[in-house]
């Protein structure tokens, strides 16, 4: 199997899912992962995942599931449209009404894995996010919910700010979810032992949550979950558990870790 080092991060996030499906206590708890992840010839002990990794990674996977499964309970009739989606099984966990539309984006070496291990499943757009004509692939005038879980950090400069004003200035209006990288968070990701086994120079990031209001793509902020505070936490494996307790004691520290946030447009 022949992939570029950012599509080698859809394998990451599969592998991690598929590692807290084995726990005896999941956060995510998503066999289907597991099962392609032992269909796919490749090694992912060179990934080099760790626990907290892995936690945080399900973690995070949940609480935006949440918010595709209220944003679609609300609006049955509603697009998803799943931003660098990798192998990412969202659509079954969701399981949306059948008046909902799923759309998943990410690089045609990846759609061609998608195609393989889910097919069906949903409708594919095979493309950069960073291009211009993609969007015109999806339906307007629908209430929409953008997923970008993990894609900020690897979109340089301000090409993740353009991609969403592009997409706002597409469709009729709806909420965006993603998990918000601070600066520093998206900065020290490059010295992570997975990131540097795969040569990435992860960069991009924000502090303030109310930030992405100001890119011109009317946003507004809607939610922001700081996961060291998440119940969840308890089902950490320890040191990690502890050191998400820790950071939880201050706001500040609570943001460097991983966060989910929700903004209506």
């Amino acid at each position: 199997m022949q992939l570029g080092q950012i599509q080698q991060t859809a394998l990451l996030t599969l592998y991690a899912r598929a590692l807290d499906s084995r726990l005896s206590r999941p956060i995510l708890g998503d066999p289907l992962s597991a099962d392609i992840a032992s269909q796919i010839d490749y090694d992912f002990a060179k990934l080099k995942l760790k626990p907290s990794l892995v936690c945080s990674t399900a973690l995070r996977a949940r609480r935006i599931d949440d918010a595709v499964r209220a944003f679609t309970a609300e609006h049955p009739d509603a697009i998803v449209l799943d931003l660098g989606c990798g192998l990412d099984t969202r659509a079954a966990r969701c399981a949306p009404p059948g008046g909902v539309d799923w759309y998943d984006v990410d690089y045609p070496e990846v759609l061609e894995l998608r195609e393989k291990y889910l097919p069906g499943r949903s409708h594919l757009i095979a493309a950069e996010l960073t291009g211009d004509a993609w969007p015109a692939q999806v339906p307007t005038g629908r209430p929409t919910m953008l997923v970008a879980d993990g894609v900020l950090p690897f979109m340089p400069g301000d090409t993740f700010a353009a991609m969403v004003r592009r997409l706002t200035g597409h469709v009729s209006g709806g909420e965006l979810v993603l998990n918000g990288y601070t600066r520093f968070a998206a900065w020290a990701m490059k010295y992570h032992p997975t990131i540097k086994a795969l040569g990435i120079q992860a960069a991009q990031g924000f502090d303030d949550p109310r930030e992405p209001e100001s890119w011109g793509a009317g946003l507004t902020l809607a939610g922001e979950q700081l996961l060291c505070r998440d119940p969840l936490v308890a089902k950490f494996p320890q040191p990690s558990r502890a050191a998400a307790r820790f950071m939880a004691l201050s706001t500040g520290m609570s943001r460097q870790g991983a966060r989910v946030l929700r903004y209506r447009f």
